[in-house]
């Protein structure tokens, strides 16, 4: 019997997978390849958006909408930055 060796992002996406997530909203990059063929591989749909911001804003209203997890992706660096507002931004409008 083989065994079949799965690497990070393939786990990543099958515990994604068993939390619920259904769509995932982002911006492919390099140092995201690896997930995005699991993803590619997955029932997941993947968004593509031309923004980190928005995808992070999408991810929230449809978590809102649907109740289930909202997941946006973004690239190292300034990537990542773009996402910061749209993830306090619940938070501030709470207070």
């Amino acid at each position: 019997m083989e065994k079949t060796v799965k690497n990070t992002a393939q786990v990543l996406v099958e515990c994604l997978q068993e939390e619920g997530v259904d769509t995932i909203f982002g911006i492919p990059g390099e140092e995201t390849l690896d997930l995005m063929f699991a993803i590619k591989e997955s029932k997941i749909r993947f968004i593509d958006t031309r923004h980190e911001q928005g995808a992070a804003f999408m991810a929230d209203v449809y978590g809102r909408l649907t109740g289930k997890a909202g997941v946006c992706l973004s690239t190292l660096g300034p990537g990542a930055t773009h996402i910061a507002c749209p993830m306090i931004l619940p938070k501030y409008l709470q207070m």
